[in-house]
Order: C-alpha cells, then structure tokens, then sequence
C-alpha cells in the first residue's frame, strides 16, 4: 500500500483557537486510523499573541521562509485583549496571506443537519452558500497613513486598491466555482452605486469574465440590498464573490445565518499552488469563552475537511464531512447552537462516528 504523506503546520496562536486545533488534530489522527494510506505530519509553532509579548513580533523574520516547504497551514485563531487588533491582524494572518498570495478566501455556509437557523422556516437545503472573497487587495491592501497626530485636524486615510489583474482572477475563480457547483449560479456584489471607480471595474470585469462560463447564471447586487437578499431570500442565492471586506461581513452574516460562527469554515488559497494553503475557521479567538471547553469545534473540523479537499484526498474529507453531520444530527451541539455539550463531548462524537463503518455507508440529514 502506498502511503501519501503530507507535511501540515498548526499554528493555534490565540484564544480558542489552541483547543480547536487540539481537537482537529485529534479528529484527524482518528481520519488517518480509518484511511491508513494518508499520513498527516503536523508540526506546530508557537507564533502568535504570546509570542508578540515575548518578542515584540507576531512571527519571526523569516516565519514565511519557514512555512513555505509544508503542504498546508492549519490556523487556529489570532487576537488578544491586550495586544491591538491591528497588530495581530497584520503580523500573522494577512502577513502569510499576502506573502503566500493566498488570493481566493472561500467560505462555505449551509445549515447542518440538526443545527437551526435564526431565518424562519430555513432549513438543509435552504441556505447552501459558497462565499468568495477577494484576499489580497482592496479595502485591506494596507495603503494609507496618518498625519498630524493628536492635532484637531488629524487625518487618516486608508484607500482601497483594485487592479485588473487581482479582480480579473477572482472573478475567474468565482465563475469556476459557481460552474462546479450544482446550480451554476454566481452572484457578483459590489458597491458600484457610491464606489464609482474601483466598483464600476469590478462590474465591467464580471461581464467581460462571464462570457468565458457561458454555462453560469450570473447577476449583481450592491452590498446594502445582498445583506436583505440573504436574510429574506436565502434559496436565491448559490454562489457569491465580493470584495475583501464586503465579503468579510457577509460570510459572517452568512455562518450567523447558518446558526453560528462556531460552525462557518475557511480556506484562503492559492489557487495556483505556488505557495502552500492555509486553512481557519472563521469565529476567531473567543476570549470570552477561552479555557471554558464549550467552544464549538464544528467549523474547526470543517475547516479541516476543506483542507484534505485541497490536498486531493476526496475520500477522507467526505468521511469526515459525514462524521460531523451524523454528530449535529444526533444533537450533540455545543451551546452557541442551542446544546449543553462541551468540546470534548462534540470531538469524541465525531470521532466515534468517523470509525464507524455503518455511519460512513448512509447519509444524514
């Protein structure tokens, strides 16, 4: 038997995401009893909140250098109380995002068997969504300043940034998306009304893109009339591709409109596979509830099956796709989504059921 390996590094950072990452890695050393031929090497660092304090940087110099060998990153969460968001924000996540050019951020939403949705009468089926997100310019490419400081006239400016080139491989990437997916139905939002420059581009861009997908049904909705659409029409919806910081709210509204941020995952790829992949879900690092062993390791595990899909292992993220709805099925919920299980509870359930050969043969739901 030929053994695939691949080489996997964990960085839990803050909050949460440490317990999170603890359970996934437990979750897949089960994945790999059942699946014998994968072997998932993970090698962990430290970097992060605790990090910064010790050494006055979220990551070392050459953390980039290091990471690009691996295969994938596994990202817990990053963010502390005491240390400023845009410090975590920008020495860790952006900082590998940008640097590996992890230009698609996708982020699948739907309502799990057994998990309810704040929307009425929404249930499996109904709210069934892939986000894309453009990760790599826009609203967070980081150009601006400020000046004058501490003076009446202060000011600070922060300018977004579209090119052709950033918009015109999204866009490719979303059509291809929505062509792959069932429905074949891209919505493209923007706010093109107000934004009259880099908006109006993003518009022209989808028209020109969309005559190479013939076969996707595609439309456009400005960002303040999407957040109505997918609250008051959510089966309308298929496929959505939308700037780096409108699709950053949406795909929060959409896992809260799924039922929880405990259950909404992440991959930020490169779709080109120069550099490796890095995979998070997206609640991030809940201080509030950090040590407590409630926190919902749904979108965690999710997260991971996104990942062994990267890596071309179908099979096993099927598997583990099952194991975790056959767990939300039989209402072994953790609090944020109405249950009184813990942590453990939700990791042992899923676990169970991955090495259950009866539970792999049927479906849920």
């Amino acid at each position: 038997m030929s053994i695939r390996e691949y080489a996997i590094a964990a960085i839990p950072a803050d909050g949460i995401g440490i317990e999170m990452t603890e359970a996934t890695i437990e979750v897949l050393g089960a994945l790999q009893q059942r699946f014998s031929d994968i072997r998932l090497n993970f090698e962990e660092f430290d970097w992060g909140s605790d990090y910064y304090r010790k050494n006055g940087s979220m990551m070392p110099a050459d953390g980039l250098k290091t990471l690009e060998p691996f295969d994938a990153i596994f990202f817990g969460a990053v963010g502390a109380p005491d240390v400023p968001d845009h410090i975590t924000l920008w020495g860790l996540r952006l900082e590998i995002c940008q640097g590996f050019d992890q230009y698609a951020n996708v982020r699948p939403a739907r309502v799990l068997p057994g998990i309810s949705s704040p929307l009425r009468k929404c249930g499996p089926g109904d709210l069934d969504w892939v986000i894309i997100r453009e990760n790599s310019e826009g609203e967070y490419s980081g150009i601006g300043g400020r000046t004058h400081r501490g003076h009446p006239e202060e000011v600070g400016t922060d300018v977004s940034v579209f090119t052709r080139v950033g918009v015109t491989r999204i866009m490719r990437y979303a059509f291809q998306t929505a062509l792959s997916r069932p429905r074949k139905l891209l919505t493209v939002v923007t706010k093109s009304n107000a934004q009259r420059h880099g908006m109006v581009m993003w518009d022209e861009i989808a028209a020109e893109v969309a005559e190479e997908f013939p076969d996707v049904t595609w439309d456009k909705m400005l960002v303040d009339a999407m957040t109505a659409r997918m609250t008051l029409n959510p089966r309308s919806l298929d496929t959505m591709v939308a700037t780096n910081l409108h699709a950053d709210i949406l795909s929060d509204l959409a896992g809260a409109l799924a039922g929880s941020l405990g259950v909404a995952p992440t991959a930020n790829i490169d779709p080109e596979r120069r550099y490796p992949s890095m995979f998070e879900p997206i609640h991030g690092s809940a201080f509030d509830i950090t040590g407590k062993g409630i926190a919902n390791p749904v979108a965690s595990f999710w997260t991971a099956v996104e990942m062994l899909k990267h890596l071309g292992e179908e099979k096993a993220a099927d598997a583990l796709m099952r194991a975790i709805e056959q767990t939300t099925w039989a209402g072994i919920l953790t609090p944020d989504v109405g249950g009184t299980a813990g942590t453990a509870d939700v990791t042992s359930a899923v676990i169970s059921a991955l090495l259950d050969s009866k539970v792999q043969r049927k479906s849920v739901g």
